[in-house]
């Protein structure tokens, strides 16, 4: 084939099987963008370039490749550092590809330092589990004592820590004694230290506040107060807790655990004692008011002390009218006394009077229904007479007339007649006994007999027979009569209880 030949053929291809550059750029990059998920890569950063856009870009390498990357701006606003030619980074990237100039590239997503990222991963973790366990809980919290005698310090004897609260405790609160464990703060074993000293001053019990701390430095630096075996120290230590780890802007797990978080050393020890000299002012303060308190009620009570002088009147003119009202009042007493007598005689007599003995209304009673039965038995046989005498009547005439129909119709009317008659007569005697019943109780319940058998009893005076119903109407030695269910006693009064 000639060389015009290959060209017509080539000419004759269909243009949809030619790719374009952008076209065949843009379904790479689809194919690798799908391809991969989110990513993590560790590498070191160079040829940084942060022009005024806000952008980065730099190339990620290793001892044996290297990639291009960039970092919009959006995402550089998360970066707590500034990056730097030759440091180590950790990274959350996309796998992409850059279309302008076809080259493969990393978008990266987030970006740590790759030694203190890690720390910080690891600090995130182990604060989420104590926190899902409990440790942070402010139930757990401890109060700190008003005002404490012994304060028991965990640090380093030689870092500026120990040094400024002892600063700040002799200036605020110089009686205080202060109680100093030494240990490591860190390094390979602190974070051991720290725990066993915790527990040595929770089983000494000499102290009665603790401070756990240390002077300001790096994640590393105060990574001994992010292990675990402190953190369950503190929160199995009995004593209220301070934590004063490195700045204010420094966060450890220590200071979630423990039951109160100090900004720094210096402030854990203000916020473990309280300030001298306030409290002397406070007191003077107190003591001045309570003075003029004291001054004041002492004029008062002296104003009121000689206005009761004055008004008081003599005792010997108070007593002298005090005894003439006495006797007044006993001539009065008196006086009531026997009109209450006279009254009480004139009711008892007349209650006597009308009050008569139950047994004879029982008998009246009695004899009226033994009368009414009387009566109802006569009047039931009279009625039984006339019907056996109807039914005698009708007999003869049913034979003479012999109606079959009729008899049968007469023979069930005298069955429903003597039905009903039974029925009457019984109904009638329950009425009676009913009321026969009622009458009794009525009558029992009015007699003093049954008041007597409850267990109740009745005094009469032996002199004059009436009853007594109050203790102020005898006299200490007078002799009563007591009435019972059986019997009476004869009994003299040795006391009166007139409540």
């Amino acid at each position: 084939m000639s060389l015009s030949d290959k060209r017509a053929t080539v000419a004759k291809r269909p243009v949809k099987d030619i790719y374009a550059v952008s076209r065949l750029v843009r379904e790479v990059r689809g194919v690798l963008e799908g391809s991969f998920p989110l990513l993590w890569v560790e590498g070191e950063m160079s040829n940084l370039a942060m022009p005024g856009s806000g952008h980065i870009y730099f190339t990620l390498k290793d001892e044996a490749a290297q990639v291009r990357c960039a970092m919009f701006k959006g995402r550089n606003r998360q970066l707590r550092f500034i990056p730097e030619n030759g440091m180590q980074v950790l990274l959350r990237v996309r796998v992409t590809l850059y279309e302008g100039r076809g080259e493969f590239q990393l978008v990266v997503e987030h970006m740590e330092e790759a030694g203190s990222g890690a720390l910080q991963r690891a600090y995130e973790a182990l604060k989420h589990r104590l926190g899902e366990a409990g440790l942070f809980d402010a139930a757990h919290k401890k109060a700190l004592p008003a005002m404490p005698t012994t304060i028991g310090v965990v640090s380093s004897p030689d870092g500026a820590a120990v040094h400024d609260i002892l600063t700040v405790l002799k200036r605020r609160f110089p009686a205080v004694r202060v109680i100093v464990y030494p240990v490591a703060v860190q390094g390979i074993g602190s974070a051991a230290q720290l725990a066993e000293a915790i527990a040595l001053a929770d089983r000494r019990q000499e102290c009665e506040v603790l401070i756990v701390g240390r002077g300001g430095g790096s994640l590393e630096d105060l990574w001994s107060f992010n292990e675990e075996v402190v953190a369950q120290a503190i929160f199995a230590c009995e004593l209220p807790i301070i934590s004063a780890v490195g700045h204010e802007v420094d966060f450890t797990i220590a200071d979630f655990v423990a039951d109160v978080r100090a900004a720094t050393p210096s402030a854990a020890a203000e916020l473990a004692v309280p300030d001298a000299q306030q409290w002397l002012q406070q007191l003077q303060g107190h003591c001045r008011r309570l003075s003029l308190l004291m001054t004041h009620y002492l004029h008062n009570e002296q104003r009121h002390l000689q206005h009761l002088q004055r008004s008081l009147p003599q005792p010997k003119v108070v007593i002298h009218q005090q005894m003439q009202r006495l006797d007044r009042l006993e001539k009065q007493l008196h006086q009531a006394w026997q009109q209450g007598i006279r009254q009480y005689s004139q009711t008892l007599n007349y209650w006597s009077v009308r009050l008569k003995h139950p047994q004879a209304t029982i008998e009246t009673q009695r004899y009226k229904i033994n009368v009414l039965q009387n009566r109802l038995r006569r009047i039931i046989g009279q009625h039984q007479d006339q019907v056996t005498h109807h039914y005698r009547d009708l007999s003869q005439r049913l034979q003479f007339k012999s109606p079959l129909p009729v008899v049968k119709q007469r023979q069930l009317q005298f069955g429903q007649l003597q039905t009903r008659l039974h029925h009457a007569m019984a109904q009638s005697m329950l009425v009676k006994q009913v009321y026969f019943q009622q009458q009794i109780r009525t009558l029992s319940a009015v007699s003093p007999l049954n008041t007597l058998e409850r267990g109740y009893s009745i005094t009469t005076d032996n002199k004059t027979g009436g009853v007594v119903r109050r203790a102020e109407s005898v006299k200490v030695g007078q002799s009563v009569q007591v009435q019972l269910q059986q019997g009476q006693l004869i009994c003299k009064v040795e006391e009166t209880n007139h409540d």
